[in-house]
C-alpha cells in the first residue's frame, strides 16, 4: 500500500510517500522542511514535490497518516485538516500518530521544543511502546530516562545529552503500523494541543457606542 505522510508539529515540515508492506515502510521520497510558521504555505508544495519525485499521483495512494502533536496551535492544524481533505475528496483511510511516536525508535525520551521556554515529551520503552506522555513542561522540571532523543537545544537545562531527531516518514508510518493494518480501527483526527492556543478572545468587549 501506497501511503502519503504528513507532521506539522514542529518547526520542520515533513512530507513523505512510502510503500508499506508486511509492517516495514520502504520510504520512496522525503521533504523535510524548516518551515517555523510557515507550514500553510509550504505544506501543498511538498506534497506535490514527494509525489513527483516518486513518480506518484494521489490516485495512486492506499492511505493517508498525519501526525497529532503536539504541537502549536495554528501550525499543527495545517496538516491534520490537510490529511484529511486528502483522504475525504479520494476516500482515503486516514490515520492519525501523536507526532512524537515518529521521532527515534526504541526505547527511549523525546524531547520537542514547545516554546514558551517548554518541552513537548514522552517516554518509550524497549519495544516502541509509549511508557508516559504525551506532556509539557518546563526541562529544569523534567525527569527523562536515558537516551534521549529530539532538540538537542535543550540538552543543557535538561542535564542529559540528547541526540538530535526529528519526526520521519518511516516513523510516523511505524506509529500508524496497527491502524494501517486495520483502518477501520482508527480513531478521529484530534490534535494533541495540551494547551491552550496563544491567541484567544478578549475576556470582556469595550461597547461601542455612536457619536
Amino acid at each position: 500500500m501506497l501511503v502519503l505522510a504528513l507532521d506539522t508539529a514542529t518547526p520542520t515540515l515533513v512530507a513523505g510517500v512510502a510503500r508499506w508492506a508486511d509492517g516495514r515502510a520502504d520510504v520512496l521520497a522525503e521533504h523535510a522542511l524548516p518551515s517555523g510558521t510557515r507550514h500553510a504555505e509550504l505544506l501543498t508544495g511538498a506534497v506535490t514535490g514527494v509525489l513527483a519525485e516518486a513518480g506518484l499521483r494521489v490516485a495512486d495512494l492506499g492511505a493517508v497518516v498525519t501526525g497529532l502533536g503536539p504541537g502549536p496551535f495554528t501550525g499543527l492544524r495545517v496538516g491534520v485538516v490537510t490529511a484529511a481533505a486528502i483522504g475525504d475528496a479520494r476516500g482515503l483511510p486516514v490515520v492519525g500518530v501523536c507526532s512524537l511516536d515518529a521521532v527515534g525508535a526504541g526505547a527511549r525520551a523525546v524531547v520537542t521544543d514547545a516554546r514558551r521556554k517548554e518541552v513537548y515529551w514522552a517516554v518509550y520503552g524497549g519495544d516502541g511502546g509509549r511508557l508516559d506522555g504525551p506532556g509539557v513542561a518546563r526541562p529544569e522540571e523534567l525527569t527523562v530516562p536515558r537516551p534521549v532523543v529530539g532538540d538537542p537545544r535543550f540538552a543543557d537545562r535538561l542535564g542529559v545529552d540528547v541526540t538530535p531527531a526529528d519526526v520521519t516518514t518511516a516513523g510516523l508510518l511505524r506509529a500508524a503500523g496497527p491502524q494501517l493494518a486495520d483502518p477501520s480501527s482508527a480513531g478521529p483526527l484530534v490534535p494533541l494541543y495540551l494547551r491552550r492556543p496563544d491567541a484567544v478572545p478578549p475576556a470582556s468587549y469595550k461597547p461601542v457606542t455612536s457619536a
